[in-house]
């Protein structure tokens, strides 16, 4: 906190250096009035009042920073457009995420982030630092995650080895306190949509931080799932219920979250295809009716799990992942789950299995992740191939 204290006292001894600080002070109130009338139609009732609530920095002092985005600084590409890697005076470092001007799914993007992002404080969700509006450019500052993304370990064979068992289990319990945080213990009730892991990074501990919050929604009051027609989200990720028929819920979070625990187990990708040709919730399904669930293990975790803990990861993974959103445990139980005794669970029912018809899917690449992604703006055409 003191060094961020420290931070901003630099920004604002920076402003006063300037000359006219008239001109200053007008791109600030420029900034200001441009981002309300973004904020405005996001108020959650007729009584709120847009605000900001982090730093506004300028767009010369962003752009030194990463040496006028200089391609030696970026760290990838997303939905809300390029990824920057900054340095402040001081030697502080920033993720710099800059709005592509062609993007209106990036300016989408923006609105929630600053909306949401800048309300919520938690140690398993990454920072909001600032943001900055200049005319056509709008950029949001994040805290640096000097270990990128989780997806840049697992998937990795010589990254993979750097996360053991141990070390894989803390990780699945910092997704999971996060969630419940935007479940249920914020003051907004958030359903993230699109959890996964090339947007859960990484500090310089390997401590999770759930991030992009581009397609993020606030359910009101009691009100427990929503709808929409266009439904948008990562192959894979998405519960049958969203994808098929545009329902979502705090249920639609919980399943990616089951299929992100079985890829920190398995090391396999979602699109995993063994020699069967099966997906990873196939496979994965099929190992615990045939008695051996422990093979899904990836292997270099040989030396270092713990089995009663994998298996528990393994059992609560199943569960997230059934059919019926109504079948899934919330994530506060699975919070108790993984401190609980296995003979407690309940038996896992057959996931849902979801195919494209078409090779034409809506697959919203990160604009967090620091991998370099190519990005696809098609619609979703998904069917169920099995039932429970």
């Amino acid at each position: 906190m003191l060094h961020w204290l420290h931070l901003l006292q630099e920004e604002d001894q920076y402003q006063e250096s300037k000359s006219p600080r008239s001109d200053s002070f007008h791109q600030f109130n420029e900034s200001v009035r441009q981002i309300q009338e973004l904020l405005d139609p996001f108020r959650t009732n007729e009584n709120d009042s847009p605000s900001i609530g982090v730093p506004f920095f300028e767009f010369e002092r962003i752009s030194a920073s990463t040496d006028g985005f200089s391609k030696a600084n970026k760290l990838g590409e997303g939905g809300f457009g390029p990824v920057y890697k900054g340095t402040l005076p001081g030697g502080v470092q920033v993720a710099v995420k800059r709005l592509s001007i062609n993007s209106g799914q990036g300016l989408e993007e923006f609105k929630n982030e600053v909306t949401l992002i800048a309300k919520l404080q938690h140690r398993n969700l990454v920072r909001l630092l600032g943001y900055c509006m200049k005319g056509n450019e709008k950029m949001l500052l994040y805290e640096y995650m000097p270990n990128k993304s989780l997806d840049a370990f697992i998937f990795d064979e010589t990254q993979s080895s750097l996360l053991d068992w141990p070390k894989r289990f803390e990780i699945i319990m910092g997704i999971c306190r996060g969630l419940i945080y935007l479940h249920q213990d914020s003051r907004l009730r958030i359903i993230h949509r699109d959890l996964k892991t090339s947007n859960i990074l990484l500090d310089e501990d390997l401590n999770p931080k759930i991030s992009d919050f581009g397609l993020a929604k606030i359910v009101n009051g009691k009100e427990v799932e929503s709808n929409t027609k266009r439904i948008i989200g990562t192959y894979g990720y998405m519960a049958p219920e969203y994808a098929l028929e545009g329902l979502f819920s705090v249920k639609s979070d919980v399943y990616s979250f089951g299929v992100v625990v079985l890829q920190i187990i398995s090391g396999k990708k979602k699109h995993y295809q063994s020699d069967q040709g099966i997906s990873l919730l196939n496979y994965a399904w099929q190992l615990w009716k045939e008695g051996r669930p422990l093979d899904l293990m990836e292997q270099v975790l040989l030396a270092s799990y713990e089995p009663n803990e994998l298996l528990k990861c393994i059992v609560i993974g199943l569960l997230c992942v059934q059919e019926d959103p109504d079948d899934r445990p919330n994530m506060s139980n699975v919070v108790t789950m993984l401190t609980s005794d296995i003979s407690t669970f309940p038996e896992p029912k057959k996931p849902s299995f979801i195919a494209r018809r078409y090779n034409t899917c809506y697959d919203h690449t990160s604009s967090s992740s620091y991998q370099p992604q190519t990005q696809t703006n098609v619609e979703v055409t998904i069917s169920t191939i099995e039932g429970r």
